[in-house]
């Protein structure tokens, strides 16, 4: 499988955690990375048909950013405008994502407990996420499960080191696709009708 790193941040080179990510992600195989940032320029101005030539090229489509104002930073809306463009991600002819995948990897300021009802940001990463999920759904292509950091604004170097693991574990696993998991589950309970009864 061939992903796409798609990397949103103000400035990759004073980022603490975002930094470390783009340089893991850089290093991983089969990884394309990219700084849009540096690609768009003061003016996030991009090569609409460069980039939607590298999104063609690749199975699986990630965005990268620290969560900014409950979005992404600025840089990655001018990209979406530009590069998921009418008769490309959407409308008449606009097919050319169907069938891909797309993640996102997002790192909070925030602790994990502070993102649900009763919590001081009342609502989930899941609910704050439903624009990505939806793009994603206007363009055909397979929403996953995003991984989340939280609690990075008091986080150490050391404990930023530790999430690269898992962040790269969730970049590479075939089974975020949740129609994968969803066959398997089926394939368990037709092998064992016994399990299928237990539940209903």
């Amino acid at each position: 499988m061939k992903t796409l790193v798609l990397t949103a941040h103000p400035d990759l080179s004073k980022s603490r955690i975002n930094r470390v990510w783009f340089d893991a992600l850089s290093d991983a195989q089969e990884v394309t990375t990219r700084d849009l940032t540096d690609i768009g320029g003061a003016e996030l101005r991009f090569d609409v048909e460069t980039e939607q030539a590298l999104l063609m090229a690749h199975d699986r489509i990630v965005f990268q950013f620290p969560f900014y104002w409950y979005f992404a930073p600025p840089v990655m809306k001018a990209w979406m405008d530009q590069v998921l463009s009418y008769g490309f991600a959407y409308g008449p002819g606009g097919d050319h994502l169907k069938g891909r995948e797309f993640l996102i990897l997002v790192s909070t300021g925030g602790p994990e407990h502070s993102y649900h009802a009763g919590g001081y940001n009342n609502y989930t990463m899941a609910e704050f996420l439903k624009p990505f999920q939806q793009t994603a759904n206007l363009a055909g292509m397979t929403y996953l499960r995003p991984f989340v950091a939280h609690g990075m604004a008091l986080a150490s170097q050391d404990q930023i080191e530790a999430t690269v693991p898992d962040m790269l574990a969730h970049l590479t696993d075939p089974d975020l696709d949740p129609k994968v998991k969803q066959a398997r589950l089926l394939k368990q309970l037709e092998d064992d009708p016994t399990k299928a009864a237990a539940v209903s």
